[in-house]
């Protein structure tokens, strides 16, 4: 397995509106994210990795670009930006932007010329397509595709002016880009070559596996049922029959220039060979995605994101065995995460939140991640064990994302009549919104929790828990054990230690399948084997250690700052989410 700085760093994702305000707005800006280098570094970070601060109208919090080559006066100004480079640059740390470019914002200055008239030579930029008609006449979109941030809507947006429909798969004010037309891939060629060559060290790609549409546009099958309008169109434009072509072009033309890091966020596709193309070393096109299957975990298979259904340690364990060794086998590359701007709280989602548990839920989180192997992302807020905001929050006043707010319109829409169908939908909202991880960081146990000052209300509501759940007090804990952000801390200098183990080792699971707990070894040319064990219960279990394994000692775990005292063979007692680190002889 060939090494590379890219695979071994740790990349921490900030999400700029909710990081840090130091102008007073109630909105966080990059002076704000320059100011926390030192508290990124100390964690163990190496690359920052910063969601979308183009220029935009904000219709979906800043992925609505309106100049790619602008930073919106929300966040500050380009001349932020190269002295967050260069403060960067002397912790000896890197940037990494975010490309949003299956779409744009309906106010950027391509689409403003497209939609002025069919002759306008930036006409094609964007799909645009004649509309079907009606008995009466009246104008309808050209296909049933369901827009994927409100299913109860068209993915085509009606413009009476010209009498056409353009494609906007995400919302009305994101028009889809015309991949299909090289002066729109050049043009993008353009914006990634600005921000590498100002400092940038690559990119994280939105839905770039969106990019190539089948041209024939037909419809969906009605996959949401028969009284549904709209459907998901994703057969038609995940992973489009252009796709590798579009992405090998990029490669060759602008990435391999730089040496940039890249990693694609690819929605919707399962295939194993699909993946491989795009991340297989040497010919794959970007170094890694992001396989959305750990956080898709409580989704219904085949319906949309705002669903849920139970699941089990054993689907963990089924999901996380196969990519580690898919990687491993055909010479590709993982991306690490359970958390990020588009989904809940991960200790919410996968352990124990309360106020007993959550600091042994999100470590246990922490001693997965950190030694499976993969570059690692840490979303902010994470190396605290955020949590979702309470379920007293009223979806009418304190959720903001565009998303949240269209699935409660449609939810009160259908069960407006139905309360206890109603009261289903209310959990789904409470369990999945993405304004969960949205809410501002949590730095101190002070006003609006540090985020900004005194009397400055923030864009958004602070979790009611930041008295308890702070940057500050995690940092200065001296109890029995480690806080979150220390027991982190600890866990990516030990993945960095023994990075032929976590990074590049062997992958192998152990031990009987259970619905308590998941083990695994890793094994390394140098520091030999390793095997951890995890508990996602909120019981107390005892777990038998197979014969064949034998423990040296064991060096960490989340209930104690020194080593466990622990069995090291037959059965091994395991408290309610309690994850353990052992050396094998």
């Amino acid at each position: 397995m060939t090494e590379s700085w890219w695979k071994e760093a740790v990349v921490y994702q900030v999400y700029p509106s909710s990081f840090k305000d130091t102008n007073g707005d109630g909105w966080g800006d990059i002076k704000g994210i320059t100011s926390k280098l030192d508290y990124m570094k100390d964690l163990g970070i190496d690359i920052l990795w910063v969601s979308p601060m183009y220029k935009s109208p904000q219709a979906d919090m800043g992925y609505d670009i309106s100049d790619y080559k602008s930073i919106d006066p929300i966040y500050g100004t380009n001349e932020d930006v190269d002295h967050l480079v260069a403060e960067l640059k002397k912790r000896g740390m890197k940037l990494m932007m975010d490309l949003v470019v299956n779409h744009t914002s309906e106010e950027h200055a391509w689409f403003l010329e497209s939609r002025a008239s069919k002759s306008n030579p930036k006409r094609s930029w964007y799909i645009w397509k004649d509309p079907k008609r009606d008995e009466d006449g009246k104008a309808q979109p050209p296909n049933n595709w369901s827009q994927i941030l409100g299913e109860a809507n068209s993915a085509w947006t009606y413009d009476e002016k010209t009498d056409q429909y353009y494609l906007s798969l995400f919302t009305p004010e994101q028009p889809d880009l015309n991949w299909e037309n090289p002066d729109v891939r050049a043009a993008v060629h353009d914006v990634i070559r600005f921000w590498l060559d100002k400092g940038a060290c690559g990119y994280r790609m939105d839905v770039i596996n969106l990019i190539s549409k089948d041209q024939r546009f037909p419809d969906a099958e009605p996959i949401l049922g028969p009284d549904r309008k709209y459907h998901p169109g994703g057969k038609y434009f995940v992973n489009g029959p252009r796709m590798h072509e579009y992405l090998q072009e990029l490669k060759q033309k602008v990435l391999e220039e730089y040496g940039a890091i890249t990693v694609g966020e690819m929605p919707g596709v399962q295939d194993v060979e699909e993946i491989i193309r795009t991340v297989k070393s040497g010919t794959g096109e970007l170094n890694m995605i992001f396989i959305f299957d750990i956080v898709d975990i409580d989704n219904v298979p085949g319906k949309v994101r705002m669903t849920l259904q139970k699941w089990s340690v054993k689907d963990l364990r089924r999901i996380v065995s196969k990519w580690q060794r898919v990687m491993i086998e055909k010479d590709g590359w993982n991306s690490v995460f359970v958390e990020n701007h588009d989904n809940p709280r991960s200790v919410s989602r996968y352990t124990d939140d309360s106020d007993k548990y959550r600091t042994y839920g999100a470590t246990l989180l922490a001693l997965m991640q950190t030694t499976l192997n993969g570059t690692l992302y840490v979303y902010q807020g994470e190396e605290l064990g955020m949590r979702n905001f309470p379920k007293s929050w009223d979806p009418l006043k304190d959720y903001k994302d565009i998303e949240a707010i269209n699935f409660w319109k449609k939810s009160l829409d259908l069960y407006g009549n139905n309360p206890e169908e109603l009261a289903r939908q209310r959990k789904v909202l409470e369990r999945k919104a993405r304004d969960h991880a949205r809410t501002p960081m949590q730095w101190n146990d002070g006003p609006n929790a540090g985020f900004a000052d005194e009397g400055v209300k923030p864009w958004m509501g602070v979790n009611d828990d930041y008295r308890e759940v702070n940057a500050e007090k995690q940092l200065a804990d001296d109890g029995e054990g480690l806080s979150v952000w220390q027991f982190w801390q600890r866990g990516l200098a030990n993945r960095k230690m023994h990075k032929d183990v976590f990074t590049y080792g062997d992958f192998e699971d152990v031990g009987p399948q259970s619905e308590e707990v998941f083990a695994y070894v890793r094994t390394g040319k140098e520091s030999g084997k390793w095997l951890v064990v995890l508990n996602f219960s909120g019981r107390e279990v005892d777990w038998e250690m197979p014969e064949e394994i034998e423990v040296q000692g064991w060096m960490a775990g989340n209930y104690t700052k020194g080593k466990p005292e622990k069995s090291f063979k037959g059965s091994v007692a395991l408290h309610p989410w309690e994850g353990i680190l052992g050396k094998l002889i």
